[in-house]
C-alpha cells in the first residue's frame, strides 16, 4: 500500500481525535499505527498490502490493549475542591447498569451512577463523587451531599 494512503488514514483519524471524537484511545492508538506504517511502507515497499494491513490491525489491538490495561492500573487521583470541579453534566442517558457519559472539567468521561434507580438524561447536572480508574462516579444533583 502506498505511503501516502497510510498517511492520509493516519492524518484523518488523529484529526478526529483532535476534533475530540470520543474513541477512548482507540483514535490515538489507529492514528499512531497509521503513522508507523507510512514509514514501514515507505522504507520497504515490497511489503504486501495484505502483511501491512495484519500489521496495522495487530498494532492498533497490541497498543488499545495496553492503553486500557495502563488506564485499569492507575491508582484514582483526588479530585480537585473546588465546589465548581465537583458539577458535571449527562451528555448522554444512562443505562440499565447505570453507565453513561458526562462532561467534567471540559472532557467527556465515563461514568457509573450511584444511584442507579434514577434516570439521568442530557443536560441534568450530576455531583462528581470519586473516580475510579477512568469513570467517573456521579450522584443525581438532589441527592448529592450539602455544599
Amino acid at each position: 500500500m502506498n505511503p501516502i494512503l497510510w498517511f492520509a488514514l493516519a492524518a484523518a483519524v488523529l484529526a478526529l481525535e483532535l476534533a475530540g471524537a470520543d474513541g477512548d484511545g482507540l483514535l490515538l492508538i489507529a492514528g499512531l499505527a497509521g503513522l508507523l506504517l507510512t514509514l514501514l511502507s515507505a522504507l520497504l515497499p515490497a511489503l504486501p498490502t495484505a502483511a501491512q494491513l495484519v500489521l496495522f490491525l495487530a498494532l492498533v489491538a497490541a497498543g488499545y490493549a495496553g492503553l486500557r490495561r495502563w488506564s485499569a492500573g492507575r491508582q484514582a487521583r483526588a479530585i480537585p475542591p473546588s465546589a465548581r470541579a465537583e458539577l458535571a453534566e449527562v451528555i448522554s442517558s444512562f443505562d440499565s447498569n447505570g453507565e453513561g457519559r458526562v462532561r467534567w472539567q471540559g472532557q467527556s468521561w465515563a461514568a457509573i451512577n450511584l444511584a442507579p434507580g434514577e434516570a439521568l438524561a442530557p443536560g441534568a447536572q450530576v455531583n462528581v463523587m470519586g473516580r475510579e480508574g477512568t469513570s467517573l462516579q456521579v450522584l443525581p444533583r438532589q441527592n448529592s451531599l450539602p455544599d
